[in-house]
């Protein structure tokens, strides 16, 4: 019969063992994690090379999840998605990244010119619509080109966000215009109506 300290020895030895095989099956796996990481990035990268945009996309979304800590393939979206024009999903992959470095400051660019253009797209739809000739609408437009203007400056926001209405053409029939030399007699030397608008 075998003694109980026999048997407790083996079950250790057991146990032991199945850890260290544990052990190396996971830092295999990391290992081969980082290769397919690493793999997943180099492809991608080669397709946007070749101007494969979409696949490139696919393939940085692939090794997000291969290593979800990292920051890189969202950074690479959130570029190439600005760049195609795609102002929502570049907002989206430029989020991620902030959640993985708060401190990034490309995805803070993207972010923040993403979002800038989205509202100019909306503003102009409603715009397009007639939208914005709610006291709501036009409260909302005027706050933000305060804030574009307070974040980016005075020359940035050139004219007002909301146009106002263009003045209604003068009818020209019926009236007849004076000759020039009366109209500069009346209003004094030639210099004075040079500096006036013509439209008071």
């Amino acid at each position: 019969m075998k003694s109980p300290l026999l048997v407790s020895f083996r079950a250790l030895m057991a146990a032991v063992l199945a850890l260290g095989l544990a052990a190396c099956a996971s830092g295999g796996a990391k290992k081969a994690q980082a290769g397919g990481y690493d793999r997943l990035m180099s492809a991608a990268e080669a397709e946007v090379s070749a101007g494969r945009i979409e696949s490139a996309l696919a393939s940085f979304n692939e090794a997000a999840k291969v290593d979800p800590t990292r920051k890189e393939p969202w950074v690479r979206s959130a570029q190439l998605q600005f760049d195609a024009g795609n102002y929502g999903r570049a907002i989206v992959a430029a989020e991620e990244v902030l959640k993985r470095d708060p401190t990034d400051m490309v995805a803070d660019s993207v972010l923040t010119v993403s979002g800038l253009r989205v509202a100019a797209q909306s503003l102009k739809r409603l715009q397009g619509s007639g939208a914005l000739a709610s006291e709501t609408a036009r409260r909302e437009a005027e706050q933000l080109r305060a804030t574009m203007i307070a974040t980016m400056g005075n020359d940035f926001v050139v004219g007002d966000l909301v146009p106002k209405p263009k003045p209604k053409p003068r009818s020209t029939r019926g009236t007849r215009r004076a000759a020039p030399a009366a109209a500069t007699a009346t209003s004094g030397s030639a210099s004075d109506t040079a500096e006036r608008n013509p439209f008071d």
